[in-house]
């Protein structure tokens, strides 16, 4: 059993798939542009995101929702249309979309189950790729025909596209939770295994060193 990022072993409850590449890709210029990806819990979808090479910045929060209710306690109902979310920055000239769209359907998530990813239940926790324009949308929804087709997972992928309206930047205390809290139980079972996957699916991808947020 391969092993990664603090000697945990490459697996998890949500177990990582090797896909293909997308088919379809985005030709990006300039040298940032941003991606917002919701996969369950945040923590372990920042984490993933911020071992990334080209990802300048991954930050935990909220969208889907409005400003008022952008809160950890209100999202935590299940009734404010938000979803635990991470808006990941990134250098096209390192890193595409599709890219990025691979890893997130690879290890941060398991993109079968909807509104739940292992034990957290809820519209909160739901599996949804919020595009930014149109091209996002389109990249997104061709990799997700493509995947179905190439029959990879145990059942179809059910993750949503959901048109980008806001995103609200989580409690300081989430940030970075996965560097700062490496013993923390969820974190171990749940989380730390999808950066071992990382590494070793992803290796040309991996940064040891990740990007972190620090004080908002």
């Amino acid at each position: 059993m391969a092993l990664g990022f603090f000697n945990q072993p490459v697996a998890a409850q949500e177990a990582p798939v090797v896909i293909p590449a997308p088919a379809l890709d985005l030709t990006e210029t300039g040298s940032s542009a941003t991606a917002i990806f919701a996969g369950g819990c945040f923590w372990g979808v920042q984490g993933v995101f911020q071992h990334v090479n080209g990802v300048t910045m991954a930050v935990s929060g909220y969208s889907g929702g409005a400003a008022e209710t952008a809160t950890y306690e209100l999202t935590g109902s299940g009734t404010t249309g938000h979803a635990e979310a991470v808006q990941v920055n990134y250098d096209p000239a390192i890193i595409s979309y599709g890219e990025l769209l691979q890893i997130y359907f690879s290890v941060a998530h398991n993109p079968t189950q909807l509104n739940y990813q292992g034990p957290d239940r809820g519209t909160q926790y739901r599996s949804t790729i919020f595009a930014v324009n149109d091209e996002q949308a389109e990249t997104a929804k061709a990799y997700i025909e493509q995947l179905d087709a190439a029959d990879r997972f145990e059942g179809p992928i059910v993750t949503t596209i959901e048109p980008f309206e806001a995103f609200y930047a989580a409690e300081q205390y989430h940030q970075d939770f996965l560097t700062l809290n490496p013993s923390w139980p969820y974190i171990v079972v749940h989380d730390l295994p999808k950066i071992a996957a990382l590494e070793a699916i992803f290796p040309d991808s991996f940064r040891e060193d990740p990007v972190l947020v620090g004080s908002l």
